[in-house]
C-alpha cells in the first residue's frame, strides 16, 4: 500500500460539533497524518446529489488519500461499510449510494466490504466512531476484514451514470449539476424551465446580470449569472432539474 500523506473529510455535517469530533478522533489516532476538510456543506440527507458531486471534488486532487465521506441519513441502519480504492486513492463510506459514481468512473476501481468494526459504536455516528477509526487502521496496514464486492452489489448501482439536476449551490449563488460537461456542444443551449440558457466560457463573455452555462473547473456544467446568484435568478435549489440541452433554433 502506499504511503499515505493525508486524511481527506468529506460531510454534510455543516457548521457545529461534528466535523471537529472526528478530527479530534483522527488526530488522537493519526497524529503525524494531517487532515483537510474538503467539503462540509453538501445538501443534507442528500445521498443521490452528493453521489454525482464527489467524482468532480476529488478529479483534480493528489494521490495519496484516503477519504472520510460520510452522507449518512440510515446511520445505524442495516447497511454496510465500503471501501473503494482508486488509482491511488482510497474512499471510506457507507453502502448507500455515496460512493456509486466514483466507482463506476474510476478505471481499475475495487469496492470491499468493510468487516471490522470498532468494540464500542454509537447508534448515531459512525462517521466518528467507524469510518475515521477504519480510515486510521487503513492507514497503518492494520486489517479491517475486507471483503471484495462486484460494484454491481453496491446500494445505488442501479442508478444513471449522471444526474441531471442541480446537486450543490455554491456561496456565490452558482448551481452545480450533476452532468458532465466534457462532450456536450457548446452551441446548443441549455433549458432550465421556460429559459434558455446560452454557453459562456467564463462570466467575462456575457452581460451583467446575464444567466448562462459554463464547465466549471470540476468539469460539471454548472449554471451561473455573472455579477449574480443564479439560485434566486432562476428559483433552484439542490435537487431541482435542469435539462435538457437544445441544438441552435
Amino acid at each position: 500500500m502506499a504511503s499515505i500523506r493525508r486524511l481527506v473529510l468529506v460531510t454534510d455535517f455543516g457548521d457545529g460539533i461534528y466535523v471537529g469530533q472526528m478530527r479530534a478522533r483522527l488526530g488522537d489516532l493519526l497524529p503525524a497524518v494531517p487532515v483537510l476538510d474538503l467539503v462540509h456543506d453538501l445538501p443534507p440527507f442528500r445521498v443521490d446529489l452528493a453521489a454525482y458531486l464527489l467524482p468532480a471534488l476529488v478529479r483534480d486532487m493528489p494521490p495519496g488519500a484516503i477519504y472520510v465521506c460520510v452522507v449518512d441519513p440510515g446511520v445505524g441502519g442495516a447497511r454496510d461499510g465500503l471501501l473503494v480504492q482508486t488509482r491511488g486513492s482510497w474512499f471510506i463510506g457507507p453502502d448507500n449510494g455515496l460512493l456509486v459514481p466514483l466507482a463506476h468512473r474510476a478505471e481499475g476501481a475495487t469496492v470491499d466490504r468493510i468487516g471490522w468494526c470498532p468494540s464500542v459504536l454509537s447508534a448515531s455516528f459512525h462517521g466518528r466512531d467507524w469510518f475515521a477509526p477504519a480510515a486510521a487502521r487503513l492507514a497503518v496496514g492494520e486489517d479491517l476484514q475486507l471483503c471484495p464486492m462486484d460494484p454491481a452489489d453496491m446500494v445505488g448501482s442501479d442508478w444513471p451514470r449522471e444526474r441531471a439536476a442541480v446537486v450543490y449551490v455554491d456561496r456565490f449563488g452558482n448551481l452545480m449539476t450533476g452532468l458532465q460537461a466534457k462532450g456536450r456542444p457548446r452551441t446548443h443551449a441549455l433549458r432550465v424551465g421556460e429559459r434558455r440558457l446560452r454557453h459562456a466560457r467564463t462570466f467575462g463573455e456575457v452581460a451583467s446580470g446575464e444567466a448562462f452555462w459554463y464547465e466549471n473547473a470540476l468539469g460539471l456544467v454548472e449554471l451561473a449569472v455573472n455579477l449574480g446568484r443564479a439560485d434566486r435568478a432562476l428559483g433552484l435549489s439542490p435537487g431541482d432539474p435542469i435539462g435538457p440541452f437544445l441544438p441552435p433554433g
